[in-house]
């Protein structure tokens, strides 16, 4: 049997930087690109997907799940992810639109945490996204009924090799009615730098108002709060 390590011995010091409200962008938009171009310019070797996050949802049942998506867009109104409508995280924002997500860029020893409401982006945004995905990228959202239990890895391949003979490379591929993106307008976005003796910065932009553009400096305030 393998040793198991001690995780009760596991810690880094904290100890690359600090987040000072004189540091902060006036608003989250600007905070949060800034944050995101740091992330990819340490390179993938140390923090691969610097735009994947972890969502969030509940379910009619009040049942907690989370999981890893990926970040496709970020803009004024919110940021926007893409996925399969028939998954169990789509179930669950049916059923409370009400999400949050983290960026856990650890190498910065940083992170960023959303909350807001989540509501689908219109198909022809959806569409445009669509057409830039790699060609296998489209078959694979036809191929997967995410969620769903799944007879064995076998058939899962064997439906996604007859969508490859069926469309080849170069081919068009339609966007399946059951796929496309969704845009969380936030409430807040927290701002969260790692520091020495536990003792982290925490900033926190909080809209106020029916106000929620991210680009706006007006729509929010910031507080601080206790690491």
């Amino acid at each position: 049997m393998t040793e198991l390590p001690d995780v009760s011995v596991m810690r880094i010091s904290y100890d690359r930087d600090q987040l000072l409200e004189s540091d902060l962008a006036a608003t989250p938009l600007e905070q949060f690109q800034r944050w995101l171009a740091d992330a990819v310019a340490i390179g993938t070797d140390k923090l691969i997907e610097p735009n994947a996050m972890v969502l969030s949802t509940v379910s009619a049942n009040s049942e907690i799940s989370s999981r890893s998506v990926l970040l496709k867009a970020i803009d004024e109104r919110g940021l926007t992810f893409y996925t399969n409508y028939g998954s169990r995280k789509a179930a669950e924002i049916a059923a409370h639109p009400q999400v949050s997500v983290v960026f856990p860029w650890y190498p910065l020893h940083r992170q960023v945490a959303v909350q807001g409401r989540i509501t689908k982006v219109s198909r022809e945004e959806s569409f445009a996204y669509y057409q830039t995905r790699p060609h296998l990228s489209q078959l694979g959202a036809i191929a997967s009924a995410q969620s769903s239990e799944l007879e064995s890895r076998e058939s899962l391949e064997a439906r996604m090799a007859e969508l490859v003979e069926q469309y080849p490379e170069g081919a068009e591929v339609p966007m399946p009615d059951f796929w496309g993106g969704y845009l969380i307008e936030v409430d807040t976005m927290e701002f969260w730098q790692g520091r020495r003796s536990r003792l982290h910065d925490r900033l926190r932009f909080i809209s106020h108002g029916d106000n929620h553009r991210l680009d706006d400096p007006n729509a929010w305030r910031v507080q601080r709060y206790s690491p």
